[in-house]
C-alpha cells in the first residue's frame, strides 16, 4: 500500500514547483477522501488530525515542519513506497484537476465548513490546539452524501 509521502511527492510532482504545506496537507486530504468515496478503500495508513488550520497528517508535517513552502524535492526518498496503483493515481489527479489552482487558505477554510473536521473538534474555538483524528466513519457519510 502506497503511503501519504507516496502521494505527496506525486502530487508535488505534478505541480511542478513549491506550494504551501497548508495546500499539500489539503491537497492529500482530498485525495484519501476520493478514494475512499469512490473505492471504499484507503490511499494511505496514515490518518488526519483535526488542527485549527484544517485536517492535517502529522506524518507528513513531521517532514516539512518549519517550512512554508514545498517542492517535489523536500519528500525523502527513504520515505516511499513508490507503490502507487493508477487506480489511486487516478483519484488523486481527479482532486488535482479540481482543486490544482486553489490557494491553501480557500482549501482549509473549505474543510472548516465540512462535517468531519467539525465532528473531530467537537465544538473547539477555531484557534485552539487539537489532535484528535478525522475518522474514516466520518469521512465516509458527509463526503459520501455529497457524491
Amino acid at each position: 500500500m502506497a503511503n501519504v509521502f507516496d502521494t505527496a511527492k506525486y502530487i508535488l510532482s505534478e505541480i511542478g514547483g513549491d506550494i504551501s504545506t497548508m495546500k499539500l496537507q489539503k491537497l492529500c486530504y482530498y485525495a484519501f477522501v476520493e478514494r475512499l468515496v469512490t473505492s471504499g478503500k484507503k490511499l494511505f495508513d496514515e490518518q488526519f488530525e483535526a488542527w485549527a488550520n484544517g485536517p492535517v497528517c502529522r506524518e507528513l508535517f513531521n517532514v516539512h515542519k518549519g517550512k512554508f513552502f514545498v517542492s517535489a524535492r523536500d519528500i525523502p526518498n527513504g520515505k516511499l513506497t513508490d507503490t502507487l496503483t493508477q487506480d489511486e493515481i487516478n483519484c488523486i489527479n481527479c482532486v488535482l484537476e479540481r482543486d490544482r489552482e486553489t490557494d491553501g487558505s480557500v482549501l482549509s477554510e473549505r474543510t472548516h465548513r465540512e462535517g468531519p473536521w467539525k465532528e473531530a473538534r467537537k465544538g473547539l474555538p477555531l484557534s485552539a490546539r487539537c489532535r484528535n483524528k478525522i475518522t474514516l466513519k466520518s469521512i465516509k457519510e458527509y463526503y459520501g452524501r455529497q457524491a
